[in-house]
């Protein structure tokens, strides 16, 4: 039985993992049952199958290209978890002409989203609220109708991570802009969160100020952990701040391993002792990370754990340029999976969370 570690506190055993309601971020059925959270990193060579089944890369998709009705595919939803935490899940959508539009209706309170939400998940916009959308200039301007501003104060922020991080899944999308009924707002309606002329990703999601007081002179770098509730395990994305001169690659492993906040109830599965021997080398788009061998978990502690190698893959992709990442203990490359094969460089999986367990 594999254990995912809180760090500071007991080990907690992992849970058989079961079918998440609705499954998220995937099919709304599912029938594989395995003990490990979703594993749907790339190897070296391979390539992440695709709607069509060709596993060949499909053309990016524009918000205003014609798609055949009555179809499906899959789309990444930011809602709010149990512990309050902003979390990506893939669910399967209706194919639509308007994407973008489609994709703030499934964030909706008793909207299209409501049969397909997992156990402990909510939707993020007030109840009764009517969305558009309009693109321009790589910017999602996003219109809501007069109900938008009824949401708990405390859920400000929360609201406005799901909304952008949502419509930035788009690689025609960079920011977004909020509107209600059509008048733009430079901060959010209830709190007063500064919006300005557009947010995006690089504003952060689930953000931790860490140990670093000075904003100005510090940076953001995106980290995933893990979270569990009941029987499901998932991944949870969080800024955290570092220092603005501190190398970006090397600050995201640090503070990666060590662990989530201890208030944030997030899991990770490093064990402690884990170090890296040398910087990260990064070349033609693929970093190389040499570990000591603490990093070892699995198959008697020869292997590598396949969320070891997510949590990883899904931080260090968030760096721009970075593609792929490979692992090496004491600079040896030959380092197992737990299926006891030689672990390959790893690209990011193209949807998070799909459920298929």
């Amino acid at each position: 039985m594999r254990k995912v570690i809180r760090k500071g506190v007991p080990v907690l055993a992992f849970a058989t993992l079961l079918t998440m309601t609705a499954c998220s971020f995937g099919s709304n059925e599912s029938t594989n049952e395995m003990d490990t959270p979703p594993t749907n990193y790339v190897e070296e060579g391979e390539s992440l199958e695709l709607e069509d089944g060709t596993g060949e890369k499909e053309p990016d998709e524009a918000p205003d290209e014609e798609e055949a009705i009555g179809e499906s595919t899959k789309r990444e939803i930011y809602l709010i978890d149990a512990n309050g935490l902003v979390v990506p899940q893939t669910l399967e959508l209706p194919k639509t002409q308007s994407v973008l539009k489609q994709s703030l209706e499934y964030l909706v309170d008793g909207g299209p989203v409501t049969d397909m939400l997992p156990n402990g998940f909510r939707a993020v916009i007030p109840a009764g609220t009517e969305v558009d959308v309009d693109l321009k200039d790589g910017m999602a301007i996003a219109d809501f109708s007069n109900e938008f501003k009824s949401y708990d104060p405390s859920q400000e922020r929360q609201i406005l991570e799901a909304i952008t991080y949502t419509l930035t899944q788009f690689e025609n999308v960079d920011s977004v802009q909020i509107r209600i009924n059509g008048h733009k707002q430079d901060m959010m309606p209830v709190s007063g969160t500064p919006i300005g002329e557009g947010v995006s990703r690089a504003n952060g999601i689930n953000i931790e100020a860490g140990d670093v007081i000075d904003v100005v002179n510090s940076k953001g770098v995106t980290l995933y952990f893990l979270a569990q509730n009941g029987d499901n395990t998932y991944y949870v994305p969080v800024t955290r701040r570092v220092s603005l001169g501190e190398d970006a690659l090397t600050a995201s492993v640090k503070e990666l391993l060590k662990g989530p906040s201890l208030q944030s109830n997030l899991l990770t599965d490093f064990r402690q002792g884990v170090t890296l021997i040398d910087e990260p080398m990064y070349e033609n788009g693929m970093v190389t990370l040499n570990f000591n061998e603490s990093i070892l978990t699995q198959l008697q502690s020869t292997a590598v754990s396949s969320e070891i190698m997510d949590m990883l893959a899904l931080t260090l992709t968030e760096q721009e340029g970075v593609e792929k990442v490979a692992i090496q203990v004491n600079g040896e490359t030959n380092v197992l999976t737990e299926s006891g094969e030689v672990a390959e460089p790893v690209t990011r999986p193209s949807l998070v969370n799909t459920g298929r367990y």
